[in-house]
């Protein structure tokens, strides 16, 4: 009996210190990647999407995604996905549902088109990044944790949705924007696809928008080695 008691003493501090260090390892790997990310260089800003946004506020939503769209690929060749190669696709998270057109995606950073065609709300999320939308056309409603009011947004203004918050969100029908991201991108990926993995099961369009991710990581590898050559 004391030797059992021994033993599973021994299995319990053994699993103690695995534990702990799991925790030191994961506590480290944070910092670290906070740091990285505080440090580092970014290809774009909220700051200069939101300015190129709002050249093109009042135009029909598709022309202003065109014409953003070319005016990107221009300042930023080769991190810019083609036209030809960029395509729409549904997006399930927080029981709101959108589309989106996915340009430009690093680690640390993307690009995209998102709205609706129909009234959708629900559940921002709460990110390690930082989000910014350009309104290009219709509203959006914002009701921010802590607070019993909303603000509603319309064309022309730029929403800031900062890491670690979280609010309820509210897209009119109609409703189009411009958005940035900066951040470890990797960590939002469990809340984007968790609708569709447990409500609407639209394996085949988690698996799309997988691959076009990981076809603009290997766009901007290709460009950093390209950096380092020349």
């Amino acid at each position: 009996m004391e030797r059992a008691s021994f033993s599973s003493a021994m299995k319990y501090k053994s699993a103690a210190k695995v534990s702990f260090s799991s925790l030191v390892v994961l506590g480290l790997s944070i910092v670290g990647i906070h740091y990285w990310m505080e440090t580092k260089s970014y290809l774009l800003d909220d700051q200069t999407l939101a300015r190129i946004a709002e050249k093109y506020v009042g135009l029909p939503h598709q022309e202003a995604f065109d014409k953003v769209h070319a005016e990107l690929m221009e300042s930023y060749p080769g991190h810019i996905l083609p036209p030809e190669e960029a395509q729409w696709m549904f997006v399930n998270a927080g029981g709101w549902k959108g589309a989106m057109c996915m340009i430009h995606a690093s680690i640390t950073e993307y690009v995209i088109f998102f709205g609706t065609a129909v009234d959708t709300v629900g559940h921002s999320g709460r990110y390690w990044a930082n989000i910014s939308d350009t309104v290009l056309t219709g509203t959006f409603r914002q009701w921010s944790e802590g607070t019993t009011v909303s603000q509603v947004f319309h064309p022309g203004d730029t929403i800031l949705h900062v890491w670690g918050d979280v609010t309820m969100v509210q897209w009119s029908e109609g409703t189009w924007m411009v958005e940035y991201g900066r951040g470890f991108l990797p960590s939002t990926l469990p809340f984007t696809f968790s609708d569709t993995i447990f409500s609407t099961q639209d394996i085949w369009g988690l698996l799309k928008i997988l691959g076009l991710y990981i076809r603009l990581l290997c766009r901007e590898l290709a460009c950093y080695m390209g950096e380092l050559v020349d």
